[in-house]
């Protein structure tokens, strides 16, 4: 395992002197083989469709009237139009053009006008659906690959001592710009209108099997606490767990990509439990997988006193609201900047970065 020692910049880049990647990081395209959040549930009401996409595969999400969901390939067997355009009935989804039934396992079921006796069409495909934590997840990949039985965990939702707010944005860049945007702490000077002056300071790198780490530490350099942050990070009563003991003496964030998710999780010193805990999926939409839809979970620990977190949540959602929209920003700036080029010109120097960048290469799939 890594030290605090390994966290020297090494000077040599992902190219030149270093390992180099596999494929250029931005021609990558996201595993399918995982699961992954299309919707808000809360967006998909009972007998309705919604029209979603993964990497370019359109999918229709289905609702019956008993609130059952599922999920089929969006188009019709027939004239190939989106079925999202059609209607439900019952534990049916019928296409608008010629009403052709189809049932949850993609199976055709029923043609109006088809003869008695002669054989129903093919059908379209299905994929495994599951509505968990308030989203829709589907898993797109091929259904005996290990991953299927891999789901999510996000212990923090639904916990009665967090708030969760739900993050739901569409940002035109590749999903990679997302993790590297989050991972690294360095960038903090980007939010300096918002946190005054930070300086972070990684403390730990370690890496597994699918997945890269690092904690990190802050100290304010200048300007004063944000009162969004300072209500949303507030520090807690100490306890005197071995954990806590550990991170007594300053305050920790670990941030954590487990391909293909990414968390973010912040203790005050002394804290038993995290004061923030985020988890974050970046799902392209698209087939060049150029924009993606960020669908996440911002847990935030209540105070102690009943009821004032109603109180201090306009104010962490307007500071959120800002370094997201900054981050938005400049990530969609990186786009169109490997447009521009035609290829990833990164001289990436930090560790923990390199790292992440050949995780996201391994164990993505070429474009």
């Amino acid at each position: 395992m890594p030290t605090a020692s390994s966290v020297s910049i090494d000077r040599r880049a992902d190219r030149g002197l270093g390992r180099p990647l596999a494929r250029d990081i931005r021609k990558t395209g996201i595993a399918p083989d995982h699961w992954y959040p299309l919707a808000r549930a809360r967006d998909l009401r009972r007998a309705s469709t919604l029209g979603v996409s993964f990497a370019g595969e359109p999918i229709v999400l289905a609702r019956t009237a008993t609130g059952r969901v599922f999920a089929l390939e969006d188009r019709c067997a027939h004239r190939q139009v989106p079925l999202s355009l059609g209607e439900v009935k019952g534990e049916r989804l019928l296409c608008t053009y010629h009403c052709w039934a189809y049932n949850h396992t993609g199976a055709c079921i029923n043609v109006p006008y088809l003869d008695q006796g002669k054989g129903l069409p093919n059908g379209v495909k299905s994929y495994p659906c599951v509505e968990a934590y308030g989203l829709i997840f589907v898993y797109p990949g091929n259904v005996h690959a290990p991953g299927i039985l891999t789901f999510p965990q996000i212990t923090t939702q639904g916990n009665p001592a967090y708030r969760t707010r739900y993050l739901d944005r569409r940002i035109a860049c590749h999903y990679s710009f997302m993790h590297e945007n989050l991972m690294d702490m360095n960038h903090q000077y980007l939010h300096r209108s918002l946190m005054g002056s930070i300086n972070p300071k990684a403390l730990d790198i370690r890496e597994g099997d699918g997945w890269v780490e690092v904690d990190y530490t802050f100290h304010r350099a200048a300007g004063k606490q944000p009162i969004g942050e300072k209500f949303m990070l507030g520090r807690r009563t100490k306890t005197p767990d071995a954990k806590a003991e550990a991170r007594e003496d300053k305050d920790i964030m670990t941030i954590r990509t487990g391909y293909p998710y990414q968390t973010l999780q912040f203790w005050t010193a002394g804290a038993s439990e995290p004061a923030l805990d985020l988890w974050n999926a970046y799902v392209p939409t698209d087939a060049a997988q150029r924009h993606n839809h960020t669908f996440g979970l911002m847990s935030v620990r209540k105070p102690g006193v009943p009821g004032t977190i109603h109180l201090l949540w306009p104010f962490i959602v307007a500071f959120t609201n800002g370094i997201f929209g900054q981050d938005e920003a400049i990530v969609e700036a990186e786009q169109r900047a490997f447009d521009a080029q035609g290829r990833d010109e990164n001289n990436e120097i930090f560790p923990i970065i390199q790292k992440l960048r050949h995780l996201l290469v391994e164990q993505g799939v070429p474009l």
